[in-house]
């Protein structure tokens, strides 16, 4: 079983969402509404960093919430307490009531967590009572979207080094101690070989690695005394840290006090930049370790990377051989947010029958795809070649073609011999969870298995190539259908 997530003063409490979900909950309440059913979907519309692909994580919090979710007396009271305008009490007492006895019963389907992903692809399916769909909108993006965020730039950062093992280093930088616990799991999933946070170590199972300091050298008389106590005391964990006042003096130190570890029956780790040009140190200190006789000392190499700067040194010839990489990891540095959003697909009517829904925009981007959505993958000779997705109450039949849901003149066709596979997988069944949640180990092997089936064009830092995501031609009938009956040609 997976290592339950950390507790957090948010556990299960309904409060963890947006004022206006709550009071459009209220209006379904009032209209009589509120047990009608609705299906929502979450997805994002943009790929984040320029990327060619995404990884999907943050599932894992999402179930751990859901399977607690309530207004507790102490919710109800601060409801209570909030006012209108005029006011008056913003909820009556009969709603409040109401959500004193509030139990989540919808459906949940979802990409499991480690799945490559695209615009437009549902991530999760809600279906059930339009209030509870609503209720639980804000978190489940919140959970989402960051994790998934962190999880891609993770990828990157891995894919980058080539093969040679990133550290996360981000907790000193993340945002908040939830935030950093959230990106020190993500960036696991997405790759990532340790983390410096020892709390995410104890909860989530992840290996923890560290070195030292600056402070450490600059609390000693001189930087070989400090060497020489380090190894002293942590004889089996030398990595030492040679930038603090002359780098390629400090490697020279670092080699001594390996020599004196040797004689002691330890062996020296290896030594880490975090300063200065990476590349030319880093040739230079490989030259001075074999020279010396230590030729399996890693380099280790920090200061403000990422995948572009890590990219660019494997280009220059650096000879490192671990990449620790916090402030631009666990921050995302380069677009701090991913996006997604959760959007009404379609509602029963008063005949039972489906009634979908669009949300109509000037821009084509932002115009919503109805239906109860599935996403099929197709893959060929062991690798992915498109994605369709379309509407389960209407299943597509005959040939395999998807349409570009953003350039209606895009079209392709799905190989007849393409294996498929059904990426939402149900989660929760009548308010119950009914998933098996895997390992966080599974989950990084399944991320890596996932960018292994993907064409190599698509995993490009620069103008990745685009994989073909589109929709059913069913589904895409239904949709334009849609926009025109919501948005008419002007006269």
């Amino acid at each position: 079983m997976q290592t339950p997530p950390p507790p957090t003063r948010y556990r299960g409490s309904a409060l963890l969402t947006d004022l206006y979900q709550l009071t459009m909950a209220y209006g379904y309440w009032k209209t009589g509404t509120h047990e009608k059913e609705a299906v929502f979907h979450l997805f994002f519309r943009k790929a984040p960093f320029h990327s060619g692909y995404t990884i999907a994580a943050g599932l894992s919090d999402a179930i751990a919430w859901l399977r607690e979710l309530r207004f507790t007396a102490a919710d109800l009271t601060y409801l209570a307490s909030l006012t209108g305008n005029d006011d008056a009490p913003l909820f009556d007492a009969g709603f409040l009531a109401y959500l004193r006895d509030f139990a989540f019963a919808c459906e949940v389907d979802a990409v499991p967590e480690g799945t490559v992903v695209f615009p437009h692809e549902p991530l999760l399916r809600i279906r059930g009572p339009i209030l509870q769909g609503q209720i639980v909108e804000t978190a489940l993006l919140n959970f989402i979207n960051f994790q998934t965020l962190i999880a891609t730039k993770a990828a990157r950062i891995c894919l980058a080094a080539q093969g040679e093992p990133v550290l996360e280093f981000g907790l000193r930088r993340a945002q908040g101690v939830d935030g950093a616990l959230a990106a020190s799991r993500a960036a696991f999933i997405g790759g990532c070989a340790a983390t410096s946070n020892v709390l995410a170590g104890q909860i989530f199972g992840i290996p923890v690695k560290g070195t030292h300091a600056h402070s450490w050298v600059m609390s000693f008389d001189d930087e070989p005394e400090a060497f020489r106590a380090y190894a002293e005391a942590m004889p089996n964990n030398c990595v030492f840290l040679v930038d603090t006042y002359d780098t390629l003096e400090g490697v020279a130190r670092a080699i001594e006090a390996g020599r004196w570890l040797r004689t002691r029956g330890h062996e020296m780790v290896g030594i880490r930049l975090d300063s200065g040009d990476l590349a030319y140190l880093s040739v230079e200190a490989r030259r001075m370790l074999d020279a010396a006789g230590f030729p399996r000392a890693v380099i280790v190499a920090s200061n403000d990377l990422d995948e572009h700067i890590i990219a660019s040194l494997k280009q220059q010839g650096a000879r490192i051989g671990l990449w620790g990489v916090g402030t631009k990891l666990v921050t995302a540095y380069d677009q701090p947010a991913l996006g997604g959003v959760y959007k009404l697909a379609a509602v029963r009517d008063a005949h039972g029958a489906w009634d979908y829904k669009v949300k109509v925009s000037e821009q084509a981007l932002k115009t919503s795809n109805p239906g109860i959505q599935q996403v099929a993958r197709f893959t060929r000779h062991g690798e992915f070649v498109g994605d369709m997705i379309y509407n389960e109450a209407a299943p597509p039949a005959g040939a395999r073609v998807i349409v570009d849901p953003t350039n209606t003149t895009r079209r392709k066709a799905i190989p007849a011999d393409a294996a498929r596979e059904e990426l939402l997988v149900p989660v929760f069944r009548g308010g119950q969870c009914v998933y098996q949640e895997p390992t966080l180990a599974a989950i990084r092997d399944r991320a890596r298995d996932q960018l292994g089936h993907l064409y190599a064009g698509t995993k490009r830092l620069l103008n990745p190539h685009e994989y073909p995501v589109g929709l059913e031609p069913g589904l895409f009938e239904l949709k334009m259908a849609l926009v025109f009956k919501n948005r008419p040609v002007a006269a």
